[in-house]
């Protein structure tokens, strides 16, 4: 390969010499050093070639989305996106009053959280909430002892109530159930489990609606309390930011996995077959992480992707969220430290090991300003336990960025593709007015430099004038309280 060849990247990384004639005055180290260089720069410079994410690949990936989500809103199974609808059709106003639970059920713990609204006056007057562990033998037993152990936690917690927390004589305790498994949803208060994913292996529930699982659990141990509305964790996230913010109409996150819902006419929904909803609107949860259109994906997506669980499918969540970044850029070193020796001829074991390299790592390596990248070298000693010079550790950084800026990029692609759906069907509705998406999940929240890729891609694709309408902002949390406020918009009771 020509020096021409060599983006600037790898070219300030090179150790100086005029020519192969002055080599005389290197040193035998230095000389295998540019040799190392030279043999694994084009690795990256191939890898930043397919994970490149220009603005013309950007429009793609946009209109792409938004032609996908008009596919899947014409007819179930219509494209890679499933568009789910939530049943919800009554989102929070901020008039909402009374005492209102929330348990939401995604991972080996459930959280459980109680919140006293006050109305326009006083909004939130208190929260309080607790977490619990899910017993490893739970996650592979029968459906009953897992559903009784969750509502036995709920009793507890509802036991605890006191202070501020009061409900009115008469009424029964209403929960908003977040549950994020894949559920065919039926109604607003009822969903069948499609299957068990995140670990969990429990027999008797897949076919059946995981709210009947609680509400029965909780009859047993004599709780009184009901399911009133059955939430996934991103439509709660839009819920919670909308109670604060009427100009929500999107919500992402981006943590481990990732998922986008957003607020959509109804009349622009062919399956729905005319159902009616007395707002006009209701929240589709789009499950984009299952998009594929014109991806730029490089060798090493395509193995991972290939000794993953579930190879050909999820490619957008595995390019852009929190569970991936890491594995890529460990597969990018493992092949640059055994075709070019990038930590020298001895290389760990640890490298080989999928997944030990993690995102909050390449994120911890991509924030290290110092002049000799010492954090970079620590991580990569501590977690991968290979020795680095500077060199090395600047050609690590730079995978990094590589990948972190493809994911920040494409996911704010994405985010453009369903504002620019919903601008197609209510010309300035969107983009003619301040519009918000809130944001939740430890990725975009502690990675700065893929949080600051996405919002520039949000900007490039839409132009300065319109981006200054669409605001991007985080909503930590938010999907607790959103279904708590999704129980209380749908509760049995007047407000």
């Amino acid at each position: 390969m020509s020096m021409t060849a060599t983006p600037p990247a790898v070219r300030s990384y090179l150790p100086r010499g005029r020519s192969h004639k002055s080599t005389s005055g290197l040193s035998r180290a230095r000389m295998a050093v540019r040799s190392n260089l030279l043999s694994f720069a084009p690795i990256l410079i191939n890898l930043q070639r397919d994970c490149a994410a220009p603005l013309p690949v950007l429009r793609h990936v946009a209109d792409a989305m938004a032609a996908d989500m008009r596919a899947g809103l014409a007819v179930d199974g219509g494209s890679d996106l499933k568009m789910i609808l939530s049943y919800v059709d009554n989102l929070p106003t901020g008039n909402e009053k009374g005492l209102f639970y929330a348990l939401d059920l995604g991972g080996t713990n459930f959280r459980v959280l109680r919140v006293q609204l006050g109305g326009k006056e006083e909004r939130v007057v208190a929260t309080e909430f607790d977490q619990v562990s899910i017993p490893q033998e739970l996650m592979f037993g029968t459906s009953e002892a897992l559903f009784d152990f969750i509502a036995s936690g709920l009793a507890k917690f509802a036991q605890k109530e006191g202070g501020k927390f009061h409900l009115p004589h008469g009424r029964t305790r209403e929960i908003g159930f977040t549950f994020s498994f894949p559920v065919k949803q039926t109604s607003i208060d009822s969903g069948i489990l499609i299957k068990w994913t995140k670990g969990f292996a429990v027999s008797g529930t897949a076919g059946k609606d995981v709210v009947s699982c609680l509400n029965e659990a909780m009859q047993r141990q004599g709780t009184d309390m009901r399911v009133s509305a059955l939430v996934n964790d991103t439509v709660g996230t839009l819920a919670g930011a909308r109670y604060w913010d009427d100009d929500v109409m999107v919500a992402v996150i981006l943590g481990t996995g990732t998922n986008a819902c957003y607020v959509e006419r109804v009349d622009s929904i062919p399956k729905l077959e005319g159902q009616k909803s007395i707002s006009g609107r209701t929240i589709v949860n789009t499950e984009w992480g299952a998009f594929s259109n014109g991806l730029p994906l490089s060798e090493f997506d395509r193995q991972m992707d290939a000794d993953s669980i579930n190879p050909g499918e999820q490619i957008f969540e595995k390019t852009i969220s929190g569970m991936y970044l890491g594995e890529i850029v460990r597969r990018v070193l493992v092949q640059m430290a055994e075709d070019a020796d990038l930590f020298g001829e001895h290389t760990s074991a640890k490298l080989s090991t999928p997944f030990i390299l993690g995102t909050p790592h390449i994120s911890a390596m991509q924030q290290d300003s110092s002049k000799n990248l010492e954090a970079v070298g620590s991580i990569l000693n501590d977690v991968v336990g290979v020795d680095s010079n500077i060199n090395a550790r600047k050609i690590v950084w730079e995978v990094c960025d590589t990948i972190a800026k493809r994911g920040g990029r494409l996911a704010g692609a994405g985010i453009v593709g369903i504002l620019q759906k919903m601008e197609e069907d209510s010309k300035g509705v969107i983009y003619g007015k301040r519009t918000v998406v809130a944001m939740d999940g430890g990725l975009y929240e502690h990675y700065p430099h893929y949080r600051k890729y996405l919002q520039d891609a949000v900007n490039e694709l839409l132009g300065s004038e319109l981006s200054k309408n669409i605001v991007i902002e985080h909503s930590k949390d938010g999907s607790g309280i959103g279904a708590a406020l999704l129980a209380a918009t749908n509760s049995k009771y007047e407000h």
